[in-house]
C-alpha cells in the first residue's frame, strides 16, 4: 500500500502537540505572573494626588490621629475622606499661602470637593466594611501597612481576593487589641498566644462564603 503522508508527519505531529501543551502553559504562568504583579495591583504604586499629602508629617511629626480625618471609620463601611473644612481648620494659618495647597484654597473658594486619587480601589463588585474590622481588633497597618511613614500613599498589600482569603482563615495572626487598632508602630509580643485568645474575646467568626464579600 502506498503511503499517503511523508514519515515525517507523526514527529511533526508530536512536536506541534508538546508545543501546543507548552505554549499554553507558559501563556498561564505569564498571566498568573501579571495578575500578581504591581502592574495589575498597584501594589507599592504611588498615586499622583491634587495635593502631595504626606501621612508622614501629619501623623509622625505633628501626631494627627487617623479618626481626626477619617471619622467614619469605626462606624460605617466607609472610613471617609475629609472635607476640604478639615484641612482648612488648621491651614488657614499654617502655609496659608503656600502653592501647593492652591487646591485646597480653590476648593474652599468655589465650594467643590478636592479630587482625591482613591489608593485602596476594590472593585465594585466587592463589598468592604471597615467598622465591622475595627471593632474586631484589626489594625489600619494590617491592610494600609505603615501608612504613618509614606510620605506619598501607595497600596501596601495586592488587595486580590486570595490575600483576604489568608486573613479570614486566620484571623489569630492579625487579630490585636482593640485599644491597639490606630496604633500602626504596636506589634504584639507574643501574637501567637494572644492572637486566638483575642479571636475567642472578640467572637471573631469570618465566613469565607462568596456573599461575605460578594453582595
Amino acid at each position: 500500500m502506498a503511503q499517503i503522508f511523508h514519515r515525517s508527519t507523526n514527529t511533526v505531529a508530536k512536536v506541534t502537540l508538546f508545543g501546543a501543551v507548552f505554549f499554553v502553559a507558559v501563556a498561564g504562568w505569564v498571566a498568573a505572573t501579571l495578575d500578581r504583579s504591581a502592574y495589575s495591583t498597584r501594589q507599592g504604586v504611588v498615586r499622583e494626588q491634587p495635593v502631595p499629602f504626606s501621612h508622614d508629617h501629619h501623623v509622625v511629626a505633628l501626631g494627627i490621629d487617623c479618626r481626626y480625618c477619617h471619622t467614619a471609620v469605626e462606624t460605617e463601611a466607609f472610613a471617609g475622606i475629609p472635607p476640604t473644612t478639615t484641612c482648612i481648620n488648621c491651614h488657614k494659618l499654617i502655609w496659608n499661602e503656600s502653592d501647593m495647597l492652591a487646591p485646597v484654597r480653590a476648593s474652599l473658594a468655589e465650594d467643590t470637593p478636592i479630587r482625591w486619587t482613591r489608593v485602596h480601589d476594590l472593585p465594585d463588585f466587592v463589598y468592604f466594611d471597615h467598622s465591622i474590622h475595627v471593632a474586631k481588633g484589626v489594625g489600619c497597618a494590617t491592610c494600609h501597612g505603615r501608612v504613618d511613614q509614606m510620605p506619598l500613599v501607595y497600596q501596601a498589600a495586592s488587595l486580590q481576593m486570595e490575600w483576604c482569603l489568608e486573613c479570614h482563615r486566620h484571623p489569630e495572626r492579625y487579630v490585636g487589641p482593640r485599644e491597639q487598632v490606630f496604633n500602626m508602630a504596636w506589634k504584639a509580643p507574643d501574637q501567637a498566644t494572644l492572637g486566638p485568645a483575642l479571636v475567642a474575646e472578640y467572637h471573631v467568626d469570618p465566613r469565607t462564603d462568596c456573599s461575605t464579600c460578594h453582595r
